[in-house]
C-alpha cells in the first residue's frame, strides 16, 4: 500500500503531529495522524466528527505511545469512495481498512478506541482480527444488532437519524444535502453538555467536513441498518464474542430507553469493564482526561 506526505489544516497548532496519507484498498487512501512512540493505540472519530475529536486524548497518550487516528473511510480528509454496493461502507470493510493502516505504519498489533460510528468500526476489527486487536475502548454506542433492537416505541425518535438515513439511495441525501447546516449543526448542540467543548473554529471544521461528506455519510449510516446488521445476526448465531479486553464508556441511554448496556455488552465481550459517564456525548473533548486515563487503564489489564 502506498503512502504519501500531507497537511490537514484540523492540526494546526499542535506540531507534535505529523500527517500522511496510506492507501489502505485499490485507489483509497486513508489521511492519519500520528504523534508519540511506544505501545501502538488507534483512535477512531465518530459522528459528526473528524480525527479532530482526538486531539486532547492524542496528546496525552503519546507522551507514552504511538498514536495513530485517521479520518475514516467516507469521512474528513479520508477517501470518499462511491457506494456502488452495501460492501463499500460496511463496518467489515471499514475495520480492514484500519487493519491495513496500521501494518503499512509498521504494527501488526495495536490497541484500538473508537466513538460513535469509530466505536463500531472498532468493534467490528476486534471481531474480525483478534489476532491485531490487543484491546478495545468503546465510547458511547451499542453493538449495531443491540441497538436496533433497543429502539422501539416513541422513544426511538432519539434515534430519527438513523431511520432516515436507512432509506434507499436517492431521498436521504437529497433532504440533508438541502439543509446540511442545520441537520449537523442539530447533533453537534444536542449530544453535548458542555459546548465549550466545541469551540467555534472546531465546529466550523466539524460542519464544513460533513457538509462535503453528505454521501460517504449516509452509505455509512445505510450499512448499519442492512449489512452490518447481517454481520452482527451472524455473530450472535454462531457464538462469537471480543476476546480482547474491552472498556465501554456510556452515557446512561439505558434509563431512557429501557435496556441494560452493561448487560448487552457483557454478551459480547466477556472481559468488559462497563462505566457511565457524566459527561455528554463528544466525551472525549468534554472529559479528555478521563477518557485518557481509562485507555491507559486498557494496558494494565
Amino acid at each position: 500500500m502506498a503512502s504519501t506526505p500531507t497537511h490537514h489544516p484540523d492540526l494546526a497548532g499542535l506540531p507534535r503531529f505529523t500527517t500522511q496519507r496510506v492507501e489502505v484498498d485499490e485507489g483509497v487512501f486513508l489521511d492519519v495522524a500520528t504523534a508519540g512512540s511506544g505501545t501502538p493505540v488507534v483512535l477512531l472519530h465518530g459522528f459528526p466528527q473528524t480525527r479532530l475529536m482526538w486531539r486532547h486524548v492524542a496528546a496525552d497518550l503519546a507522551a507514552d505511545h504511538t498514536v495513530i487516528f485517521p479520518d475514516l473511510r467516507g469521512y474528513g480528509a479520508s477517501d470518499k469512495p462511491a457506494a456502488t454496493g452495501p460492501a463499500v461502507y460496511s463496518k467489515r470493510t471499514m475495520a480492514r481498512d484500519v487493519v491495513r493502516l496500521a501494518a503499512a505504519l509498521g504494527h501488526d498489533r495495536f490497541a484500538l478506541a473508537g466513538h460513535d460510528r469509530g466505536a463500531l468500526v472498532a468493534f467490528r476489527a476486534a471481531m474480525d482480527y483478534p489476532e491485531a486487536v490487543s484491546r478495545v475502548a468503546l465510547l458511547d454506542v451499542l453493538p449495531t444488532l443491540d441497538m436496533w433492537e433497543s429502539l422501539r416505541g416513541t422513544m426511538a425518535a432519539v434515534g430519527f437519524h438513523l431511520y432516515l438515513m436507512a432509506q434507499p439511495p436517492g431521498l436521504p441525501e437529497l433532504m440533508i444535502e438541502n439543509s446540511a447546516e442545520a441537520f449537523f449543526s442539530f447533533f453537534l448542540d444536542a449530544w453535548t453538555k458542555d459546548p465549550r467543548a466545541l469551540p467555534d473554529d472546531v465546529r466550523a471544521a466539524y460542519l464544513d467536513a460533513s457538509k462535503a461528506a453528505v454521501p460517504s455519510i449516509v452509505a455509512d449510516y445505510r450499512a448499519s441498518a442492512g449489512v452490518d446488521v447481517e454481520h452482527e445476526s451472524a455473530d450472535r448465531k454462531a457464538g462469537r464474542t471480543i476476546a480482547a479486553p474491552l472498556t465501554v464508556l456510556q452515557q446512561d441511554w439505558g434509563a431512557l430507553l429501557g435496556y441494560d448496556a452493561e448487560a448487552l455488552w457483557r454478551a459480547w465481550a466477556p472481559d468488559l469493564r462497563h462505566r457511565t459517564v457524566a459527561c455528554g456525548h463528544f466525551m472525549a473533548e468534554e472529559d479528555p482526561a478521563l477518557i485518557a486515563s481509562e485507555i491507559r487503564a486498557l494496558f494494565t489489564r
